[in-house]
């Protein structure tokens, strides 16, 4: 089994990282441009038994340890609900504890998981070829979590490395900041982005056989939609377009702002609250810019509901409902903070919908 050939943006930071020193390196940026690919991208390299200067062989041993997740030498501090979603084992305490039900997978990393991973640098390399330490997303470190991490990344003890992956590095602890080096992830060009995108479905589609392929078909606008939608952010769309069909998920996106409008709650009702609160700023992010002669950013300005004093962008729509615009962005980034908390979901959505149908039709 070889491993995945890696996206062009992800490939040239990758190379330039190597070429660098340095024992722990902190990627940070918004979501969905590659922070964990990339990070993974440098573990293989540093454990590779045949490392190039564009990174690891892919062929060897410890590549097909990595891709099967099943390497001595990398240990993986992630929280339990994203080390299950990405497929990566969780120690069997844990597996046997969630398994039993007595408790939930936790979306921290556990201070207990640090502790096993501070221990697990001081050991001795199994392969020879060094250890290496990955950390995402690292913002999901609480503070005795971070506080158990200080000490070891400071003075790591052998031969380890440390890459931590976030998508809000804000949330960090300065001290755990100031310990490492800094890489802001690069913004790939969209129109590489789509071709990307198309490739990377069309190599899935190929995996599940032909019949499949055939059932659902992708067409480039429907991931130029969803690309659109993620705001231009690779993984976030190819994640989106995998999970469900790229020309349902596309066709869906488009009706959401007249259906938020008509205060349509089925429109949200297979989504998490967190992807309904994320669809919802977006959407009244593209209302404010419209309505303030702005191009949207996330929907097709066709899509987005007219104000009530006529058509958007016009001068009668000049300041239509800007109030209650923006009252409603700032409710959406408050609820965006909790959004995880354990609300009822179905009251939480007819809630959101209804409020959205009220900003998008205040005069």
């Amino acid at each position: 089994m070889s491993a995945p050939v890696p996206a062009p943006w992800i490939a040239r930071q990758r190379d330039a990282l190597l070429a660098q020193r340095g024992h722990a390196w902190l990627l940070q940026g918004p979501s969905g441009l590659g922070q964990y690919a990339l990070a993974l991208e440098l573990a293989r390299a540093w454990l590779c038994d045949q490392p190039t200067e564009q990174g690891a062989c892919g062929q060897c041993g410890s590549c097909h340890a990595i891709e099967v997740h099943a390497h001595a030498d990398l240990c993986v501090l992630m929280p339990e609900t994203v080390m299950i979603a990405l497929g990566w084992p969780l120690d069997e305490k844990a597996q046997a504890d969630i398994d039993d039900k007595k408790r939930k997978a936790s979306k921290e990393i556990r201070v207990e998981a640090m502790r096993d991973a501070v221990e697990f640098s001081q050991r001795t390399s199994a392969r020879g070829r060094g250890k290496a330490v990955l950390v995402y997303p690292a913002e999901r470190m609480n503070n005795v979590t971070a506080n158990a991490l200080l000490k070891t990344l400071e003075e790591p003890p052998g031969d380890v490395k440390f890459v931590l992956a976030s998508e809000a590095a804000h949330h960090l602890l300065p001290t755990i900041r100031s310990r490492c080096l800094g890489h802001t992830m690069s913004w790939p060009d969209f129109a590489q982005s789509l071709d990307w995108l198309q490739n990377e479905m069309e190599r899935s589609h190929e995996g599940e056989g032909g019949a499949k392929k055939a059932a659902r078909p992708v067409q480039p606008s429907d991931l130029h939609a969803l690309l659109v939608a993620a705001g231009g952010r690779p993984s976030d769309a190819l994640t989106w377009a995998q999970s469900s069909p790229a020309a349902e998920a596309a066709q869906h996106w488009q009706a959401l702002p007249k259906a938020m409008a008509r205060g349509d709650v089925s429109a949200l009702a297979d989504w998490a609250p967190a992807q309904a609160v994320d669809a919802l700023q977006k959407l009244c992010h593209d209302v404010l810019a419209t309505r303030l002669g702005a191009q949207p950013r996330f929907f097709s300005a066709k899509d987005l509901p007219a104000p009530a004093s006529g058509k958007p962008g016009s001068p009668a729509s000049a300041g239509s409902g800007l109030y209650a615009l923006a009252a409603w962005s700032k409710e959406l980034a408050t609820t965006a903070r909790t959004v995880e908390h354990p609300y009822n979901p179905g009251l939480m959505l007819e809630s959101l919908v209804s409020r959205a149908r009220l900003a998008l039709n205040a005069k």
